[in-house]
């Protein structure tokens, strides 16, 4: 496993963002884990996010694009934070977009903050974690309705590995629906992997126990690929 990615593991800890125990999802599911992405607040917190979201982004789909696409609200700051690593990591710069709730009628019209879409942009949309794909269901119209523009894929924090709306990820769906290619910094694989009987800062969290409990999940709500 990549460096980056066993620190990021540690990052989500360490900011109260991935936690354990016994959760109800707003899908009504029972989960032995839970993420919640608005616990990062902190300007420090935002600025090793973007880092960890340019080095994966760079991973996946290179630095050959020209728009990172931030659906609001919690996209918002991901893509400002991510724009401004990927031009203090690699020396590129990338435009940031993100969509209103509401469309603005006066002064800087239209639905979308930051830069316009332009026919023939290269855009990668970043989100924080995809369950369902429903957000990806309201975003992809918004873009696609802007400027003929190419999709080069989206990028969010951890892939839960669960199933979307069928019995696939959400983040396979995706894939199949939209045509574009859809990948997480880590997997909840990884963080198993990574975590597993193994202390941090004085704390095992993921032993025998709770291995067991995020296997049941798993045979329950897991997605065949």
């Amino acid at each position: 496993m990549e460096q980056y990615k066993q620190e990021f593991i540690e990052f989500m800890i360490d900011s109260q963002v991935l936690k354990f125990g016994d959760f109800t999802l707003k899908s009504g599911r029972k989960s032995p884990f839970f993420m919640n992405a608005g616990a990062y607040v902190t300007g420090t917190q935002l600025r090793r996010l973007g880092e960890y979201y340019a080095k994966a982004i760079h991973d996946h789909y290179g630095l050959d694009f020209d728009v990172l696409f931030g659906p609001a609200y919690k996209g918002i700051p991901l893509s400002v934070a991510t724009t401004m690593a990927i031009s203090e990591l690699y020396g590129k710069d990338v435009r940031y977009c993100s969509n209103r709730k509401e469309v603005k009628d006066h002064g800087d019209t239209g639905i979308l903050l930051g830069s316009k879409l332009k026919d023939g942009d290269r855009v990668v949309i970043i989100e924080d974690v995809t369950t369902s794909g429903k957000s990806i269901e309201e975003t992809f119209p918004i873009i696609k309705a802007q400027a003929d523009v190419e999709i080069k894929g989206l990028m969010v924090s951890l892939n839960r590995m669960e199933k979307g709306q069928g019995e696939k990820s959400a983040l396979c769906e995706i894939k199949e629906k939209y045509g574009f290619d859809a990948n997480a910094i880590v997997t909840m694989a990884d963080v198993v992997e990574y975590l597993y009987q193994k202390e941090y800062k004085g704390t095992v969290y993921i032993d025998e126990e709770r291995k067991k409990q995020i296997d049941d999940y798993y045979a329950v709500y897991g997605a065949k690929q």
